[in-house]
């Protein structure tokens, strides 16, 4: 694996803000990183990035400790925090050069010329970054991180301020790069979560919540598919209970119903039978999806 974080504890005074969480993230891997606000996100990956110290725990980027061998560790990582840092009396083309020296990039021109076309910023080398919007800033944020084609790609909040063509075009330079290396990605918005993630880790608390591919992730906290139909005709809860498959009866009113039944159980047929025998008609009839958005509410709240 790229990263291996193990026992991994930061404590503050008093308080943890991250507390014995363990996690692996793989080559060929976009792991989205989840967490409300003081989560321990952004602390999590300030360790892995060398940038402060664990109190405890072990953390590994391509096999180097970052506490016995950051410098080899950074070489390894590109790195987009949630503030993203830029000088902005400098010019992109000027920036970028200036921290592919700072990596020691052989042919620099070559790859400040590629990260540029890469990330959209051609119409914009040119500009000072202080003149530049949040969207396009991020943007130079991102090309300084993988200037170094690092091995492991670290970003906190990329997508920010982006409008939604330059989203979608973020999107896609992420999911191409997850292609080949290893993303973790920190986001409050759970539809770049959906496009973007293979797996999610979620912290709450400092504590780690859960480490699932979505699609699982979302089966274990749902538990139950939820169905709910409308009838023009009123019916009763006893009756609906007997139709096969169903575990539980919500009335809405007289004649709209939510139905229960197991996560893999689809009742819709045997309630379409259920409306033919007793000659009611069936006006609505809708599965509730289950989302990562309903995930994420139930582990952190």
């Amino acid at each position: 694996m790229s990263v291996q974080v193990q026992n991994l504890t930061k404590i503050y005074g008093e308080q943890h803000a991250v507390n014995q969480i363990n996690f692996e993230a793989h080559q060929g891997e976009v792991l989205g990183f989840l967490g409300p606000n003081g989560a321990g996100k952004t602390t999590t990956m300030k360790i892995i990035t060398c940038f402060i110290p664990q109190t405890e725990g072990t953390v590994k980027v391509c096999g180097h400790d970052v506490s016995a061998d950051p410098i080899e560790v950074r070489r390894h990582i590109g790195y987009l925090p949630e503030h993203n840092p830029l000088y902005k009396e400098m010019y992109v083309k000027e920036y970028l050069t200036f921290i592919a020296g700072l990596h020691k990039i052989k042919k620099k021109r070559q790859r400040v010329d590629e990260m540029i076309d890469m990330t959209g910023l051609t119409r914009e080398r040119n500009k000072l970054i202080g003149a530049l919007s949040k969207g396009y800033r991020q943007r130079v944020g991102l090309a300084q991180a993988m200037i170094h084609d690092p091995q492991v790609l670290i970003l906190d909040e990329p997508t920010s301020g982006l409008d939604p063509n330059q989203l979608v075009e973020i999107r896609n330079l992420i999911k191409r790069i997850g292609e080949q290396k290893t993303v973790i990605f920190s986001t409050h918005i759970m539809q770049e979560v959906k496009a973007l993630c293979d797996r999610v880790v979620i912290i709450n608390k400092g504590n780690l919540v859960a480490d699932d591919a979505i699609g699982d992730l979302e089966k274990r906290v749902s538990g139950e598919t939820i169905i709910t139909i409308e009838f023009l005709e009123k019916t009763t809860r006893s009756q609906l209970a007997k139709i096969k498959g169903v575990t539980k009866v919500v009335g809405l009113s007289d004649t709209k119903w939510k139905l229960s039944s197991k996560l893999d159980d689809d009742v819709r047929a045997e309630i379409f039978k259920y409306a033919v025998q007793n000659q009611l008609t069936l006006i609505e009839m809708s599965k509730q999806v289950f989302s990562i958005e309903n995930a994420f509410q139930q582990l952190t709240k």
